[in-house]
Formats: C-alpha cells, structure tokens, sequence
C-alpha cells in the first residue's frame, strides 16, 4: 500500500495504491468522501485485485480547482483518474464507481474504449432528468439543488476525531456503515488543524458546488450520454431503500443492457456490510 500523486491541470491528484500482483480494480468514491472510504473492502481484496482508489477533485488529498463549478465537471475529474492510472503505468482494468464515483467512471471508460473490461456501478450518479422523471421539487434527488443545502450546512470543524466518529455513528445516513468503514471516513476524510482539531477534507461548499453541477450538462448528464459506450460491460447496481427513485436506475440498466441488480440497504448499501460488498465485487468483477 502506497500513496501515489500525481499532477495535472494545475492540481495535486491523491490516490492509494493498495498493490498486489491482480488485475488493476478501480475505486471511484461519492460525493464528499475519499480514496480511504473503500480501504476495507480494498483490503480484502488485494488477493485478487491490485485495488486503486483515487480522491477525485477536492475530495481527500487531493487539491480543489478555482475558477468556478466547471472547474467540477466529470469529464475533468476522470482526466485526473487516467492521470493517476498512467502514472502506474495501468493500460487495462476493472473498475467500481460509487454515486459520483459512479458518474465519473463511466467517463473514466468513455474515454478510452476497451480498457476498462468491467465496470460495475453502484448508485450511479448518471442520469437525465430530462428523460428520467426527477422527483418533486425538495425532495432529494430533485437534480442537486436540495442536497446542496443540505451539504453547506455540515459541520466542517470538529474537536477530535472521536468526536465526529460518535456523532456520525448516532444519526442517518452513516449510522448504517459498517464499523471498520466509519472508522476508515474518520481517518482519511479528515485533516488535522495546526489548532489541534480536526476539518473535513472535502469541505462544504466543494461538496455542494458538486451536487450542482451533477445536476447539469457537466454531470450526471455527461455520464448518461456517455452509458451506452460501456453496453455491455457495466453491471447496475442499488439499494432498496435508497432514497434515489427505482426507476432511475431501471433506466440507467436498460441504457447498459443489464437488468438491474437490487441491494439490500440505502445508497450506501456497499458499506453497510462489507463482506457482502467483497461478495459483490468478485461476484460483478472477478
């Protein structure tokens, strides 16, 4: 296991290099995560996989651009994926993509075709709301707008790790991960201050300007235009109880020439157990 960044587009691009003698398995993490968000399903599969999980744009350590929301777009962010996976010297892969992990790796494959042999996606962040009903305005999923007030609100500034760990293990959405997946958020999702407390790694309002943009031309649309170059060879995966309507992911399935494959458990339903999840990814990817 090693860190590995990389530069491109002026930025420092983070990722974790798990390392192991298997295929390359791509992670592609949600919106307000990291790279360390999958590092104990990584783990359990360094036997069969060489695991690469990258921090996509101001998320982890990897650095935010300026110069507004664009700056956010998907297509951007799976250029940073292929400047890491270059780096590595990586010409052939798997990969996973999680919400907007999700988004981002289908253009990660869009973009060069036949390199990633199997794309398993996992509440994917790749629709159309023109094609695929939104919900009602407030609700959300309502294309961004609603998760974006949600997301400026968080609290980006905490005493200590131990602190934020037994907040987040006390009320929805994290009350449903798995011990050793809350434990890896708090660790890598986080930064220490020279005060002596801890800040998100991905702050408020880069998670916010993302859920915008995911709900433009730039985002989650970008992906959906892109689905059917990856027909095929993606499996569509979601939770049950997700608060993301069913049909959107029918949708997007029928886009892949896939039925759709229903999880128990939320949007989050990878991390809510992890051995189903290591189940899940040899069962889609192995």
């Amino acid at each position: 296991m090693r860190s590995v960044v990389v530069e491109r587009d002026g930025l420092r691009i983070a990722a974790i290099d798990y390392g192991g003698d298997g295929e390359p398995l791509l992670l592609l993490h949600p919106n307000g995560f990291c790279a360390g968000w999958f590092d104990p399903l990584a783990r359990r599969l360094t036997g069969r996989f060489r695991p690469i999980s990258v921090d996509l744009r101001g998320h982890g350590a990897t650095d935010a651009p300026t110069g507004g929301p664009s700056g956010f777009a998907f297509a951007r962010m799976a250029d940073d994926v292929w400047a890491v996976l270059d780096e590595l010297g990586v010409t052939g892969l798997a990969a996973l993509g999680e919400s907007l992990g999700g988004g981002v790796a289908v253009l990660v494959a869009a973009a060069r075709p036949g390199t990633v042999r199997r794309l398993m996606l996992c509440e994917a962040i790749a629709f159309d709301l023109d094609v695929v009903a939104p919900r009602p305005a407030g609700q959300a999923g309502d294309g961004g707008n609603f998760m974006a007030t949600i997301a400026r609100k968080r609290r980006d500034v905490w005493p200590d790790r131990e602190t934020v760990r037994a907040s987040y293990a006390s009320r929805p959405p994290l009350d449903v991960l798995a011990p050793e997946v809350l434990d890896a958020y708090v660790r890598w999702g986080f930064v220490d201050r020279p005060d002596g407390q801890v800040e998100l790694a991905c702050s408020p309002e880069v998670e916010a300007t993302i859920f915008e943009v995911s709900s433009h031309d730039q985002g989650a649309r970008a992906a959906w235009k892109h689905l059917d170059a990856v027909a095929g060879a993606a499996v569509v995966l979601h939770g049950d109880a997700s608060d993301l309507p069913t049909e959107w992911f029918a949708a997007q399935a029928a886009r892949v020439c896939a039925e759709p494959v229903i999880v128990p458990g939320g949007h989050f339903f990878l991390q809510e157990d992890t051995t189903r999840a290591e189940a899940l990814v040899r069962k889609h990817l192995a």
